[in-house]
């Protein structure tokens, strides 16, 4: 698809990628991505878009699928952890455009606040986690723990996002 050939390239290269680099992973002429993308600032924002809805469909996918729901949701943070390590370019060309930053931002917590709410509260019910969390608190918090880790290597923020999680199992869970 050329939303993943592109967000590929931007992982790769960075937003700056060549339309040409992105055309021939996505199999495509640049002209292709003209039409559907006439800006390398719609091509940005369909990108971004498309890959917080795949994160949002991934949130219930995983709840069907894991050993349990603290699974689910600790899977989920990884997803959501790559997301964040490899947008934060994504984001700062997005920033130039208030307006349209702003409105971007509305469209992510409206997506991702619901799936990790869904995620804290299958893990709180299942007796898993601590159900004092809130979803806002946990995505701002692994989201400031990301912060400049796609400039240092040596900062692992997967590392302490996983101390994060792993906080989340209390021995009295309901605290």
């Amino acid at each position: 698809m050329l939303l993943d050939a592109a967000a590929a390239a931007f992982v790769e290269s960075g937003v700056e990628a060549p339309v040409r680099d992105i055309a021939a992973r996505a199999g495509v002429g640049v002209g292709t991505i003209y039409r559907h993308f006439p800006t390398r600032a719609d091509l940005i924002i369909a990108v971004y878009r498309h890959q917080v809805e795949s994160l949002a469909q991934a949130g219930p996918d995983l709840l069907k699928t894991s050993a349990g729901p603290y699974a689910a949701l600790g899977r989920w943070i990884d997803l959501f952890v790559d997301f964040l390590v490899t947008k934060h370019g994504l984001a700062a060309v997005l920033k130039a455009d208030s307006t349209g930053f702003d409105a971007l931002h509305a469209y992510f917590l409206d997506r991702l606040l619901p799936v990790c709410a869904e995620l804290l509260g299958a893990a709180a019910a299942a007796g898993e986690i601590r159900s004092s969390l809130e979803a806002y608190e946990l995505l701002r918090g692994v989201g400031n723990l990301c912060i400049g880790a796609e400039n240092d290597p040596r900062y692992d923020a997967r590392r302490l996002v996983t101390l994060l999680i792993s906080g989340l199992r209390a021995e009295h869970a309901g605290d």
